[in-house]
Order: structure tokens, then sequence, then C-alpha cells
């Protein structure tokens, strides 16, 4: 099929699941799931060759987020995102909600720091020295603080769907695929301050991340909301439906709204419950931490604070 905006196929059937879930490859994005899948599976070798080990369980995390993000291009999905609201729906909350969360639960780039190379001296900067940079990088800093990422998150909605922007990118299959890259981008760097395993400059406490991820959602919710109310087609490129769709521009687009209301919490539950696991593990090592430095000094930290209590009460007395 052709994916350009305008030499869409205009005579598209209406949409069933089974349509909606054929393969349909869009070859940008079908390159670049392959090459992330290779390059993941080339780092989990390396490492398994030099006799360490990586969590399937990351293994397994990242794999589904490039599949979903292939499940949401690479089939007829992306054919009736041009043409149907609702499925285009489905398609960005997909790609800026659950496939960055699925991704960053993977650990790439902790993967990437542990399998690449390390630069021999005086050979310059190698790709791991390179990457290790752009972490500590100012850049990096900026777009991983939650002044950048909150707003970024929202205005990525608002700014694009309520403003000619979203039309012209819908006009062209360039445009197209930039606009879902930009889906996928903002959502890893909201969540990979909040919920990444990856090392990050930005890392603030776990009460902190979860208010973090409380301050994006509403506005969620709100825009779905929006769009379910709304008594006319609010954007241009869904505003008369092919016909052979057999569909009505404001219920579809009352649809979207519904599917980006829903859509807001699922993430919401899946990274507080990984938000949750994260901070148990972290107090569990700290306590198991406290635990070995207390058997190998023999518990000075609580005989240090029993001589302090009984100093207290000998001035008390």
């Amino acid at each position: 099929m052709d994916h350009s905006g305008h030499g869409m196929p205009m005579d598209l059937p209406p949409f069933t699941l089974e349509r909606g879930l054929a393969l349909s490859p869009d070859t940008f994005f079908a390159v670049g799931c392959l090459l992330a899948l290779a390059l993941y599976g080339w780092g989990v070798a390396r490492l398994r060759r030099r006799g360490d080990g990586w969590p399937v369980g990351r293994t397994v995390f990242f794999t589904l987020g490039v599949l979903t993000i292939a499940l949401v291009t690479c089939t007829g999905l992306n054919d009736y995102g041009m043409v149907m609201f609702s499925v285009h729906m489905v398609q960005h909350m997909i790609i800026s909600m659950l496939s960055p969360i699925l991704l960053l639960l993977g650990a790439p780039v902790t993967l990437a720091l542990r399998a690449l190379p390390v630069s021999g001296r005086g050979r310059g900067k190698g790709p791991r020295e390179l990457l290790l940079a752009l972490l500590h990088s100012r850049y990096t800093r900026i777009v991983t603080h939650p002044a950048f990422t909150i707003p970024m998150f929202i205005a990525s909605l608002y700014a694009l769907y309520f403003t000619p922007l979203f039309d012209f990118l819908m006009g062209s299959r360039p445009g197209h695929i930039a606009m879902m890259v930009h889906f996928l981008a903002v959502g890893l760097v909201f969540f990979w301050p909040i919920m990444g395993v990856d090392p990050g400059p930005h890392r603030p406490g776990y009460v902190m991340r979860m208010l973090e991820l409380f301050a994006g959602m509403p506005f969620h919710a709100f825009f779905g909301i929006a769009l379910m109310m709304a008594t006319e087609p609010m954007v241009g490129t869904y505003t008369n439906p092919p016909a052979s769709l057999g569909i009505d521009a404001l219920s579809d687009q009352n649809a979207a709204g519904g599917i980006a209301w829903a859509f807001s919490e699922i993430p919401s539950v899946v990274v507080l419950v990984a938000l949750l696991y994260q901070w148990y593990r972290s107090e569990e090592r700290a306590a198991r931490r406290s635990d070995r430095a207390a058997d190998r000094d023999g518990d000075k930290e609580l005989a240090a604070y029993n001589a302090y209590l009984a100093s207290l009460q000998a001035r008390g007395r």
C-alpha cells in the first residue's frame, strides 16, 4: 500500500481488526525495528561470550517494545491511521506511552555501555566514550529535566493537534515518519528519568518521580475529553473520511478522544508498578548493605546509639 499522505488509497474497506493487523510494512520503521533488535541481540551475545549475564526480563521488555512499534507502523494500522483519527490515536498512544516504557525497561543504554569495547589509549574516542560523553552532556541534562520533559509531553499533544502543524505533517510521508519518531522520542525522554533502568543525569527520589509521572497525565486526560466533547471535527486531515470506510468524522473523533483518555491511565499504572518494584528493590539492597556493614563492624552503629541514649539519661538525672 502507498504510505504517502496524498497518495493514500482512498478506497480502503471499512476498518476491522483483521485488516488493521494485516502486514503492511513501512520501510523506514521495518528497517529501524530490525536494526534495533539486531544491535540489542549483538550486545547480549557479546556479554554472554565474555561470561557476563544479562537479565532475560530486560531482553523480553526491549523486544516487546520494538514489536509494539512494528505493530503500529508496519501493519494496516498505519494505512488506516492516515484516514481514521481513532486508529491514528491508537498509533500515537502506543508509540508515545507504551513502547518507550517497554524499551526503557530493557535498559539499552546500560547494555551498550557494557557491550561496547573500550577505546584503547591514544586511539581517540570510540562509540562507548561518545555515548558516555552524551550521557554526561549539558544537552542530556536539559532534555531529561522535568522542566523540559513535562511541558514537552503536554505540548506535543496540544500544539500538534490543535494547530495546522498536524495537517502539514500528515500531508507527506517524511512528515508522517517525523511525527511518529517525535512521539517515540518525547515518550522516551519523559519516562527515562521517571522509571528508566539506565543511568541518567536527572534521577530524583522515588516520591518525586511519582509526582513527575502524575504531573503529565491529567493533561492527557483533558486532551481526550476535549476531543470527546467537541461538536465538530477539529483536525483537517480527518474532516472528510473516505466514503468507503462508512464512518462519521465526528463520532470517529469522539472515539479518538476516548482512546486518548483511557490510554493515559494505562501507562500510569504500569509505571507505578515498575517504580514501586524498583523502590522495594533499592530498599532491600540498602538493608542488605547495612546488615553487611553491621556484621563487619560488630554493630558499631547500634552500640554508639545505645551509648548516646545512656549519656542522655545520665544528663537527665
